[in-house]
Protein backbone atom coordinates (compact mmCIF):
# COMPACT_ATOMS: atom_id res chain seq x y z
CA UNK A 1 0.00 0.00 0.00
CA UNK A 2 1.44 3.34 -1.00
CA UNK A 3 2.10 5.88 1.70
CA UNK A 4 1.71 9.61 1.43
CA UNK A 5 4.46 11.72 2.90
CA UNK A 6 3.37 14.14 5.58
CA UNK A 7 3.74 17.85 4.78
CA UNK A 8 7.05 19.34 5.83
CA UNK A 9 6.28 21.24 9.02
CA UNK A 10 9.11 23.62 8.25
CA UNK A 11 7.55 24.77 5.00
CA UNK A 12 5.78 28.11 5.49
CA UNK A 13 2.04 28.15 4.94
CA UNK A 14 0.61 29.78 1.84
CA UNK A 15 -1.22 33.05 2.27
CA UNK A 16 -3.19 35.27 -0.06
CA UNK A 17 -1.99 38.57 -1.47
CA UNK A 18 -4.59 40.35 0.67
CA UNK A 19 -3.36 38.61 3.82
CA UNK A 20 0.22 39.62 3.00
CA UNK A 21 -0.85 43.21 2.46
CA UNK A 22 -2.57 43.25 5.86
CA UNK A 23 0.49 41.97 7.74
CA UNK A 24 1.90 44.32 10.36
CA UNK A 25 4.93 46.35 9.25
CA UNK A 26 7.02 44.43 11.77
CA UNK A 27 6.36 41.27 9.72
CA UNK A 28 9.13 41.50 7.15
CA UNK A 29 9.13 39.70 3.83
CA UNK A 30 7.85 39.69 0.28
CA UNK A 31 5.24 37.33 -1.18
CA UNK A 32 6.48 34.83 -3.76
CA UNK A 33 4.26 32.00 -4.93
CA UNK A 34 1.92 32.51 -2.01
CA UNK A 35 4.68 32.22 0.61
CA UNK A 36 6.63 34.81 2.55
CA UNK A 37 10.20 35.15 1.31
CA UNK A 38 12.95 36.66 3.41
CA UNK A 39 14.01 40.18 2.48
CA UNK A 40 17.59 41.36 2.26
CA UNK A 41 19.27 42.62 5.41
CA UNK A 42 20.16 46.20 4.46
CA UNK A 43 23.54 47.61 5.47
CA UNK A 44 24.31 51.21 6.46
CA UNK A 45 25.67 51.72 2.93
CA UNK A 46 22.42 50.44 1.41
CA UNK A 47 20.28 52.69 3.57
CA UNK A 48 22.49 55.71 2.85
CA UNK A 49 21.86 55.23 -0.87
CA UNK A 50 18.11 54.86 -0.32
CA UNK A 51 18.02 58.01 1.82
CA UNK A 52 19.91 59.98 -0.84
CA UNK A 53 17.55 58.83 -3.57
CA UNK A 54 14.48 59.65 -1.49
CA UNK A 55 15.82 63.14 -0.86
CA UNK A 56 16.85 63.93 -4.43
CA UNK A 57 13.81 62.42 -6.12
CA UNK A 58 11.40 63.81 -3.55
CA UNK A 59 12.65 67.38 -4.00
CA UNK A 60 12.08 67.06 -7.75
CA UNK A 61 8.75 65.17 -7.68
CA UNK A 62 6.73 66.87 -4.93
CA UNK A 63 6.35 70.36 -6.50
CA UNK A 64 5.31 68.72 -9.78
CA UNK A 65 2.64 66.48 -8.29
CA UNK A 66 4.71 63.30 -8.29
CA UNK A 67 5.28 61.11 -5.24
CA UNK A 68 8.18 59.05 -3.92
CA UNK A 69 7.70 56.13 -1.52
CA UNK A 70 10.15 54.12 0.57
CA UNK A 71 10.68 50.41 1.09
CA UNK A 72 7.48 49.76 3.04
CA UNK A 73 5.21 50.43 0.05
CA UNK A 74 3.79 47.06 -0.96
CA UNK A 75 3.16 46.31 -4.63
CA UNK A 76 0.46 43.71 -5.22
CA UNK A 77 1.13 41.92 -8.52
CA UNK A 78 -2.11 39.98 -8.55
CA UNK A 79 -1.62 38.20 -11.88
CA UNK A 80 1.77 36.88 -10.74
CA UNK A 81 0.83 35.92 -7.18
CA UNK A 82 3.63 38.23 -6.08
CA UNK A 83 3.97 40.97 -3.50
CA UNK A 84 7.13 43.05 -3.67
CA UNK A 85 8.57 45.98 -1.73
CA UNK A 86 11.08 47.95 -3.83
CA UNK A 87 13.67 50.08 -2.08
CA UNK A 88 12.15 53.19 -3.70
CA UNK A 89 9.00 53.65 -5.79
CA UNK A 90 8.16 56.80 -7.75
CA UNK A 91 4.91 57.95 -9.33
CA UNK A 92 5.65 60.56 -11.97
CA UNK A 93 3.54 63.73 -12.26
CA UNK A 94 0.15 62.81 -13.69
CA UNK A 95 0.32 59.15 -12.69
CA UNK A 96 -2.55 57.71 -10.67
CA UNK A 97 -1.51 57.40 -7.04
CA UNK A 98 -2.50 54.55 -4.70
CA UNK A 99 -5.35 55.30 -2.31
CA UNK A 100 -4.16 56.59 1.07
CA UNK A 101 -5.91 53.86 3.09
CA UNK A 102 -4.95 50.97 0.82
CA UNK A 103 -2.53 48.42 2.36
CA UNK A 104 -0.87 47.91 -1.03
CA UNK A 105 -0.60 49.44 -4.48
CA UNK A 106 -2.21 47.39 -7.22
CA UNK A 107 -1.29 49.76 -10.05
CA UNK A 108 2.36 49.87 -11.08
CA UNK A 109 4.50 52.87 -10.11
CA UNK A 110 6.14 54.82 -12.91
CA UNK A 111 9.54 53.70 -11.64
CA UNK A 112 10.98 51.37 -9.03
CA UNK A 113 14.54 51.40 -7.73
CA UNK A 114 16.45 48.46 -6.30
CA UNK A 115 19.73 49.11 -4.48
CA UNK A 116 21.93 46.04 -4.82
CA UNK A 117 23.28 44.33 -1.72
CA UNK A 118 26.53 42.35 -1.86
CA UNK A 119 25.00 38.92 -1.12
CA UNK A 120 24.74 36.91 -4.39
CA UNK A 121 21.21 35.77 -3.53
CA UNK A 122 20.01 39.35 -3.07
CA UNK A 123 21.76 40.54 -6.24
CA UNK A 124 20.19 37.74 -8.30
CA UNK A 125 16.74 38.52 -6.91
CA UNK A 126 17.01 42.22 -7.75
CA UNK A 127 18.74 41.89 -11.12
CA UNK A 128 16.91 38.89 -12.56
CA UNK A 129 13.79 37.82 -10.68
CA UNK A 130 12.37 41.22 -9.84
CA UNK A 131 13.31 42.75 -13.19
CA UNK A 132 11.09 40.26 -14.98
CA UNK A 133 8.29 40.67 -12.47
CA UNK A 134 8.30 44.45 -12.75
CA UNK A 135 8.16 44.20 -16.54
CA UNK A 136 5.11 41.93 -16.40
CA UNK A 137 3.51 44.24 -13.83
CA UNK A 138 3.91 47.16 -16.22
CA UNK A 139 6.46 49.31 -14.38
CA UNK A 140 7.74 51.70 -17.02
CA UNK A 141 11.20 52.21 -15.53
CA UNK A 142 13.27 50.00 -13.28
CA UNK A 143 16.51 51.34 -11.83
CA UNK A 144 19.32 49.11 -10.59
CA UNK A 145 21.85 50.98 -8.46
CA UNK A 146 24.90 49.09 -7.23
CA UNK A 147 26.96 51.03 -4.64
CA UNK A 148 29.62 48.31 -4.54
CA UNK A 149 30.66 48.78 -8.17
CA UNK A 150 29.27 52.33 -8.27
CA UNK A 151 27.04 51.90 -11.24
CA UNK A 152 23.49 52.86 -12.25
CA UNK A 153 21.34 51.22 -14.90
CA UNK A 154 17.88 52.48 -15.87
CA UNK A 155 15.71 50.11 -17.89
CA UNK A 156 12.70 51.27 -19.92
CA UNK A 157 9.78 49.00 -20.74
CA UNK A 158 9.21 48.62 -24.47
CA UNK A 159 6.05 47.84 -26.40
CA UNK A 160 7.16 44.22 -26.58
CA UNK A 161 6.94 43.97 -22.77
CA UNK A 162 10.70 43.78 -22.33
CA UNK A 163 13.17 46.13 -20.73
CA UNK A 164 15.90 47.89 -22.68
CA UNK A 165 18.73 49.94 -21.20
CA UNK A 166 17.83 53.64 -21.23
CA UNK A 167 20.82 54.81 -19.18
CA UNK A 168 24.00 53.20 -17.91
CA UNK A 169 26.46 55.33 -15.97
CA UNK A 170 29.02 55.26 -13.18
CA UNK A 171 29.92 58.93 -12.75
CA UNK A 172 28.92 62.46 -13.65
CA UNK A 173 25.52 64.12 -13.95
CA UNK A 174 22.75 62.58 -16.04
CA UNK A 175 19.30 63.70 -17.12
CA UNK A 176 16.83 61.08 -15.91
CA UNK A 177 14.53 59.64 -18.60
CA UNK A 178 10.92 60.97 -18.38
CA UNK A 179 11.91 63.35 -15.56
CA UNK A 180 12.31 66.78 -17.16
CA UNK A 181 14.48 69.03 -15.04
CA UNK A 182 15.95 66.19 -12.97
CA UNK A 183 19.70 65.61 -13.23
CA UNK A 184 21.16 62.81 -11.14
CA UNK A 185 24.65 63.68 -9.85
CA UNK A 186 26.33 60.31 -9.25
CA UNK A 187 29.57 61.95 -8.16
CA UNK A 188 27.69 63.67 -5.34
CA UNK A 189 26.25 60.33 -4.24
CA UNK A 190 29.65 58.61 -4.21
CA UNK A 191 31.17 61.52 -2.24
CA UNK A 192 28.43 61.20 0.36
CA UNK A 193 29.07 57.46 0.66
CA UNK A 194 32.81 58.08 1.03
CA UNK A 195 32.07 60.12 4.15
CA UNK A 196 30.83 57.00 5.94
CA UNK A 197 33.51 55.48 8.21
CA UNK A 198 35.07 52.16 7.29
CA UNK A 199 34.61 50.80 10.82
CA UNK A 200 33.15 51.80 14.16
CA UNK A 201 36.40 53.35 15.42
CA UNK A 202 36.73 55.85 12.58
CA UNK A 203 35.75 59.45 13.10
CA UNK A 204 35.70 59.29 16.89
CA UNK A 205 32.92 56.71 17.05
CA UNK A 206 34.34 55.37 20.28
CA UNK A 207 33.74 58.68 22.01
CA UNK A 208 30.20 58.86 20.62
CA UNK A 209 29.55 55.40 22.02
CA UNK A 210 30.24 56.68 25.50
CA UNK A 211 33.88 55.68 25.96
CA UNK A 212 36.45 58.12 27.24
CA UNK A 213 38.50 59.89 24.54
Amino acid sequence: MATVAAPDAREPARITLEAWADLDQDEAGELVGGRIEEEEGPSVLHEAVVAWLMRVLGVWAAPRGGRVFGSELKLGMRAQDRGRKPDVSMYLPGAQLPARASPMATRPPSAVIEVISPRPRDARRDRIEKLGEYARFGVRYTWILDPQVRGLEIFELGQDGRYAVALSASEGGHVVPACEGLTLDLDALWRELDELPEDEDDGGAGTAAGRSP
